[in-house]
């Protein structure tokens, strides 16, 4: 009789989206859910918590269906570098301005890739950097400042 067998990275990622949707579902419930009618703060954050469980859940049964490859190493580069894109965001944005920030951040994350190079990097980001503008500054009028205080002389 053949073991059991079942994609582990699948199995992982399933774990990882339910465990993830019950602690936002747990923390959404602090905020007032509000009616049918008239939804309040925390009626949003709770639903996407239970698409992410359940998205977990059909994850999960998935990888009982279908053998996998092993858990590889864990990708450092990855980690480097994608992870810290966001928070350096996230800390220059008000200071800097929404145009070098965003600049700064995506060659940050597009280092990440072991197949990118400097120019390439450099072209995405002049491109996600205008697209981003013209999207969020010009066609939704969003009020955030361009250029930051930190780059007024």
């Amino acid at each position: 009789m053949k073991p059991t067998s079942f994609d582990r990275t699948d199995a992982a990622a399933g774990i990882l989206f339910i465990v993830l949707g019950l602690i936002f579902g747990w923390m959404s419930l602090g905020l007032d859910l509000g009616s049918p009618r008239r939804l309040g703060p925390g009626a949003f954050p709770l639903i996407l918590a239970v698409v992410l469980t359940v998205l977990g859940l059909v994850i999960l049964a998935g990888s009982l269906k279908s053998e996998g490859e092993e858990l590889g190493a864990l990708a450092w580069r990855g980690l480097l570098f994608i992870l810290p894109a966001p928070v350096f965001f996230g800390l220059t944005v008000r200071g800097l301005g929404f145009v070098p920030s965003l600049f700064v951040t995506t060659v940050i994350a597009a280092m990440a890739s072991l197949r990118m190079k400097l120019p390439a990097a450099l072209a995405l980001a002049v491109v996600v950097t205008i697209f981003s503008t013209m999207v969020f500054s010009y066609g939704l009028g969003l009020p955030f400042r361009r250029f930051g205080p930190w780059l007024s002389f």
